[in-house]
């Protein structure tokens, strides 16, 4: 057994540092290339950069140590070493013998040195492999020999070039396992390249190899003298992959960075160009600009920064920077849009539906997101454009998106940093989707919100009190229309303007176009938002009487009413209670199989977490629940002025 050396036992007289990618930071004068590897589950990713980092002397001496133990344990025979061990770290990924987490590893050439990603071949990790990919100038997608291409590598190489990465080299692995045949290689080759036909790659190359046995990975096989081309770390050396980033300068504010009265500045990493002091800097939501001072880090000022510096900037003049901003050359300014057509890579189990709210990140910038349409979602295997009502994980489809506010953004082919993007449920905080913006829609540059002469405060001082939603939520027969219809009498008894917008009256005209599937109820809540916004704005109180069974869709109405103006009452009535009184026999119908989604029944129903007011139909008389209602719009009214 050879037991390498680490770098610094080789004259490094300040000893090892921390870690290999600090000791890889003093490696100076060298080009740096940041690749990925991807393929399907078991192709031998792991095991190939574990070759990489062995041959290329990269195994520290308490590494080799583990390694060993590991192999061992692990049922390795002999003398050999399971190098997948080297890059596998989870215990979950040892014990199952995947790759479920992106593995980082770091190592260098006299030539060049390297930044890999080791992503997983799982199809439910497709997110983790986003996550590689983003940073990536190069591609290694591995194929097993005995397989060919499958779907998962089709998943792969799209969503490689999808994410900008124009350069691959093509490992087609386990050559050991079919005798080392030429014909194998080359039909795989051209599967590959037919595949490739409708990507945007610039080069394919094409490399067969066994990283179990080190053929063609560091050394030109003997065992495939056939291969006239490069084995996998010369190409990895020479390939010319060129900057994904942006050359003007952008600079998203992380922080502003105050720690006593004579000291602002405004911290964050640059994404794009560089910057000097004296440069003239923009702040694209105000317009406002300002010159560079200081350019501050922990080991000192700066005189350049470049794309990847973390550093804070003190300006010359006070200008108004948020957490969030985005600072430019004030000589390119970038642009702000709110709506956009992007392509989203659908990564979590609950389904992504038109209409639905979610959060936005990009860049440092939060802002309410919903899909207002998907035009079409792409299958992988046949490169078609498929119709489809919502999105499933690991769906890709390209979808128009609205967002709550204006945002600084670029296209993602142009600027990584300023057009990449993702989706997060309000509720669990989970990554739900990530997003490749290709530009901004039209619509958002044409349409202007009309500023009018009378304001939703002339129309109440003129009707005599606020305009108010109150939003009544529960199971089909729990009693929402029947409240909402007495508690409108009792309203326009004491002279207020009102408006019930009753479920089943609003599907027999606005909404007679949707059915009762979790997408279709998503959009009739949106809808019934909307119109009950505008009714609230004309000073009138809206009562809404719908079942609307998802929280997220509750609490959009929320935001888009405002907390002041509205008011959400849970009637509570029991499933079961709800059952025995069925005035339309809709229970029955769901019961037998003849009405499919139905709420309580085959589709489910969210029970609110905090309402503003909760009645217990079941034990409650109507005029009792009116009583109740009375003072708790008052109340609700009351902070709204």
């Amino acid at each position: 057994m050879v037991h390498f050396k680490s770098p610094a036992s080789h004259g490094d007289e300040a000893g090892l540092p921390q870690t290999v990618a600090a000791w890889l930071e003093q490696q100076v004068g060298q080009d740096r290339l940041r690749f990925i590897t991807c393929g399907s589950v078991d192709d031998g990713k792991s095991t190939l950069i574990g070759r990489l980092l062995w041959e290329s002397r990269q195994v520290f001496e308490d590494q080799l140590s583990a390694l060993e133990a590991d192999s061992k344990r692990h049922g390795t025979q002999g003398e050999a070493l399971d190098l997948a061990l080297l890059v596998d770290g989870l215990a979950a990924e040892r014990e199952q013998g995947i790759t479920i987490d992106v593995a980082y590893r770091y190592f260098s050439t006299p030539r060049r040195k390297f930044i890999v990603a080791d992503t997983p071949g799982h199809e439910q990790y497709t997110r983790n492999m986003v996550t590689g990919a983003s940073t990536a100038q190069v591609a290694v997608i591995l194929i097993d020999a005995r397989q060919g291409v499958l779907t998962q590598t089709r998943r792969h190489a799209y969503l490689v070039s999808l994410m900008g990465i124009r350069h691959v080299a093509l490992a087609i692995n386990k050559m050991d396992r079919v005798g080392y045949d030429e014909q194998v290689c080359r039909a795989i080759e051209q599967d590959f390249l037919a595949l490739a036909t409708n990507l945007q790659f610039a080069s394919v190359t094409a490399i067969p190899m066994s990283a179990l046995h080190g053929d063609n990975v560091t050394a030109p096989s003997a065992r495939m003298p056939w291969h006239s081309g490069p084995t996998l770390l010369r190409y990895l050396e020479t390939v010319e992959a060129g900057s994904t980033a942006d050359p003007r300068f952008v600079f998203p504010v992380q922080w502003v960075n105050r720690p006593h009265a004579d000291f602002r500045g405004y911290s964050g990493t640059v994404a794009g160009g560089q910057v000097s002091p004296g440069d003239a800097v923009r702040v694209t939501a105000s317009g406002q600009t300002a010159r560079v001072k200081r350019i501050v880090t922990f080991d000192g000022d700066l005189e350049l920064a470049r794309a990847g510096d973390a550093i804070t900037l003190v300006l010359d003049a006070e200008v108004d920077v948020s957490r969030g901003d985005v600072l430019s050359a004030a000589g390119e300014p970038l642009q702000m849009s709110d709506q956009f057509e992007v392509t989203l890579i659908w990564l979590h189990e609950s389904a992504g539906l038109v209409g639905r709210t979610y959060e936005l990140k990009l860049a440092q910038q939060w802002a309410g997101a919903s899909i207002t349409a998907i035009k079409h979602r792409i299958n992988v295997n046949t490169d078609m454009h498929e119709s489809c009502r919502q999105l499933g994980l690991n769906d890709i489809a390209v979808c128009n998106l609205a967002l709550s506010r204006p945002v600084v953004f670029d296209a993602y082919a142009r600027s990584p940093g300023l057009g990449g993007f993702i989706l997060v449920d309000r509720f669990s905080q989970a990554t739900v989707a990530a997003g490749l913006i290709s530009h901004s829609l039209r619509r958002a540059q044409n349409v202007h919100r009309q500023a009018l002469s009378i304001t939703r405060q002339d129309r109440e001082r003129l009707n005599g009190h606020a305009g108010q939603v109150i939003w009544f939520t529960g199971l089909s027969g729990s009693g929402k229309s029947t409240i909402a219809n007495a508690l409108e009498q009792a309203l326009h008894m004491r002279g207020c303007r009102t408006y019930v917008l009753d479920g089943d009256n609003v599907r027999q005209g606005l909404n007679q176009d949707l059915g009762f599937t979790e997408a279709d109820r998503v959009e009739n809540t949106r809808r019934v938002i909307e119109v009950a916004r505008l009714m609230m704005d004309a000073g009138l109180i809206v009562i809404t009487a719908l079942i609307s069974p998802f929280r997220a869709e509750r609490d959009t109405a929320r935001q888009r009413i405002g907390e002041a103006r509205f008011l959400e009452v849970f009637v509570d009535t029991p499933q079961e209670v709800c059952e025995q009184r069925d005035p339309k026999g809709l229970y029955r119908k769901a019961r037998a199989g003849a009405l499919p989604n139905m709420t309580g029944v085959d589709s489910p129903y969210e029970r609110p977490l905090h309402p503003g007011l909760v009645i217990d139909a079941h034990r409650v008389s109507v005029e009792e629940a009116v009583a109740m209602l009375i003072p708790a719009m008052m109340q609700s009214a009351s902070g709204s002025r």
